[in-house]
């Protein structure tokens, strides 16, 4: 499965800009930026991947959409829902 990063890649210390009361408070919270960013990361890696998919397949999806609409999809005479 392709992956969207390296995750045996080594941490790396990294300084950051933040709003200094988003700060101050998210440490009063006791919120691991570093887990909470590297998450963050990975959901916008991971919407990134999906719409570039979506794009580089949107003629055969629609081409399966039609083909839906036409004949119908392959088991509907069995649903029961």
């Amino acid at each position: 499965m392709d992956t969207l990063f390296d995750q045996n890649a080594p941490k790396k210390p990294t300084n950051l800009s933040l709003n200094s009361d988003l700060l101050k408070k998210s440490k009063a919270m006791n919120i691991n930026l570093s887990a909470t960013l590297e998450q963050a990361l990975k959901d916008l890696l991971a919407q990134d991947k999906a719409a570039k998919w979506a794009d580089e397949n949107k003629s055969a999806i629609r081409a399966y959409n039609d083909f839906v609409d036409e004949h119908g999809c392959f088991g509907d005479e069995y649903r029961e829902f």
